[in-house]
């Protein structure tokens, strides 16, 4: 008999026992089994997800098309035909209740965010019970602030039992959440994910494992600081390809990138980054890639970063065992997504890494009490300079940023209020929690709430949602321009083991994109946070070499006349949206009425003449 968790596992990614899971792309969960599945097994894993994928491509408006934004049906109506084609999602229910009780800001503001991925750790609910220090102001207070230290990186993996006891609550708590054992992995925390690839590449051994390998579909800052350093400590540096249109990852070329010529040399070859799949374009790629990386001697790197909640749990990192791994995590889903990244190393390779290191290892942060932030920036015995630094972390902590929705606050106010006791809410469940922080069990109400879900429930809810929107995306047409499409999506389509994310791009009547940014900037008017990116990597088989030249566009990472060599990355910006597991129906129908509102001609016109008028007003007054 298959383990419960493995059994949940399986029919998530598509029911039968007999089947791969879609999750997983390798077979790792065809474990035996005491009983036969032949004749008794009323349908297979890939016969579901084939039935999934007929039904969510065939059942979304059934021989419609949409060529007027106001032919769009009514919000009723579309969540009437959507519950038609996809009626798992009533399965749901659950994830509407926590999201009505715990994290009603959304609605209440009425603000879709889809433009960042990954995992909250407190409840909006959890927030606002939190006690606030500073009554005379709108503070939303956080739990915690990060503190910058330096150090070197290895003995900071060495160090035991001298985290806070903050520190050693988040650590447990996220080891639970990751499904992995302290006893094999050792974890740091970094500012951001940035941080950690930046941090990981100043202490690998690159003079005795000499590459780094990296599976990537879209630029991204924490791969190119990565890459930069590597270079500069005289690495070889190596990117994956994908294959137009489908963009999937170029096989071909990425084993013999992989394979070892030698197969006698017992040292590593480098540095193999594999994402799991992209935070992108929401294309999953095969395990089997680990495998043979680590057949083939080299270290791998798994970035965990685009990983939504629960996905841990069909990772099956038991099995890999990878020897690095990264992931990230921030406060409150649509309000605070400030947070940290976290490093983990296995714990067999940390005597690999180098001691002395090229910098500092800046990007090591430790996670402090905000009380005792304030504290720090209090401290009269502190040198003008530290006081400084410690009032610029606190005043970090305080600003909102961009996808919050508290208000200013003032520092004067601040300085006369009451210090807080703990950093941790009361609860309904037990109001008279103490306030010392290691006697108490840290309250992550996010990561609890996600436990509770379950890897099912959750995933129902992403593969309904997700392929509704790109079927209903493509539905939308030019007219009079025998059907042209008004979207094109980059990367798998309607798929049942596609990610929650999607790559696109607008398109007008005479077939010109519409700029991502101002898709963008016309989404957040309309209370709807959008992201954009720029894929790359892509390798354009010879049947498609007609398409390099009209696809791809320059994105100049240079400017500086001076420079002697002015890098330029060839790719295709595009616009992104990301669902997290409190997505719901609205969210996705909000952006398809959105997006089609590019159908009307004269609004992308005038939109487009605005959008110029205003930078170009910004670039005057700037002069």
């Amino acid at each position: 008999m298959q383990p419960p968790c493995l059994m949940e596992i399986a029919a998530a990614c598509g029911g039968g026992s007999g089947g791969g899971s879609s999750c997983c792309p390798t077979p790792l969960l065809n474990f035996p089994s005491s009983t036969s599945t032949t004749s008794t097994t009323p349908r297979t894993s890939a016969a579901s997800r084939r039935d999934f994928t007929a039904k969510a491509t065939a059942g979304v408006f059934p021989n419609t098309n949409f060529t007027n934004p106001e032919s769009l049906p009514a919000p009723p109506q579309a969540l009437a035909l959507f519950l038609a084609a996809f009626p798992q999602y009533n399965q749901t229910q659950k994830i509407d209740q926590i999201r009505n009780k715990q994290y009603y800001h959304l609605n209440f503001t009425n603000h879709t965010c889809l433009d960042y991925i990954g995992i909250g750790l407190f409840s909006y609910h959890q927030f606002q019970k939190h006690h606030n220090p500073f009554p005379s102001s709108n503070l939303n207070f956080p739990f915690f602030g990060v503190s910058y230290r330096t150090g070197n990186f290895k003995s900071r993996l060495l160090e035991n039992g001298l985290d806070s006891d903050l520190e050693s609550a988040i650590k447990r708590r996220i080891f639970r959440f990751l499904n992995v054992s302290d006893s094999d992995y050792s974890m740091v925390f970094t500012a951001n994910r940035t941080s950690a690839f930046k941090l990981l590449a100043e202490s690998y051994p690159f003079h005795t494992s000499s590459k780094l390998l990296t599976v990537y579909d879209y630029e991204s800052e924490a791969v190119e600081a990565m890459v930069n350093t590597s270079q500069n400590r005289g690495a070889l540096t190596m990117s994956a390809e994908f294959s137009w249109p489908r963009l999937r990852i170029n096989s071909r070329k990425l084993k013999e990138m992989i394979v070892s010529k030698n197969k006698k040399k017992k040292t590593k070859k480098g540095l193999f980054v594999f994402p799991l799949h992209s935070r992108i374009t929401g294309a999953r790629y095969p395990y089997l890639w680990m495998s043979i990386a680590q057949e083939n001697r080299w270290h791998v790197l798994v970035d965990a970063c685009a990983l939504g909640p629960k996905d841990m749990d069909c990772f099956g990192l038991s099995l890999f065992r990878p020897d690095f791994l990264v992931c990230s995590f921030y406060k409150v889903f649509g309000e605070n997504p400030s947070g940290f990244g976290c490093l983990l190393v296995k714990k067999s390779v940390i005597s690999i890494l180098d001691t002395n290191s090229c910098s500092s290892n800046v990007g090591i942060v430790n996670l402090v009490p905000a009380d005792k932030l304030f504290q720090l920036a209090e401290d009269s015995s502190g040198t003008d300079t530290e006081l400084e630094i410690h009032h610029q972390q606190f005043m970090s902590q305080m600003v909102p940023s961009t996808s919050s929705f508290s208000g200013p606050i003032s520092y004067e106010s601040m300085k006369t209020a009451q210090t807080p006791t703990t950093q941790f809410p009361e609860t309904e469940e037990d109001p008279n929690l103490g306030s010392n922080v290691s006697e108490i069990e840290t309250k992550c109400k996010g990561l609890d709430q996600m436990d509770s879900l379950g890897l099912i429930l959750i995933s129902t809810r992403a593969r309904c949602l997700i392929n509704w929107l790109v079927s209903s995306l493509l539905k939308l047409k030019h007219p009079n321009t025998e059907g042209v499409s008004l979207v094109k999506i980059y990367g798998p389509k309607v798929k049942f083991d596609r990610g929650p994310a999607l790559a696109f791009n607008v398109f007008d009547w005479k077939g010109e994109k519409v700029e991502p940014v101002l898709v963008q900037k016309l989404a957040d008017r309309s209370n709807i946070s959008l992201s954009y990116g720029f894929l790359q990597n892509i390798w354009f088989p010879e049947k498609y070499a007609e398409e390099k030249g009209r696809v791809l566009e320059r994105k100049e990472v240079g400017k500086d006349e001076k420079m002697k060599k002015v890098k330029a990355n060839l790719g295709i910006s595009v616009v992104t949206a990301a669902l997290g597991f409190l997505t719901n129906f609205d969210d996705v129908y909000k952006l398809w009425c959105f997006v089609a509102q590019f159908l009307d001609a004269d609004f992308v016109e005038k939109e487009r003449w605005r959008y110029t008028a205003l930078n170009q007003r910004t670039v005057l007054e700037v002069l």
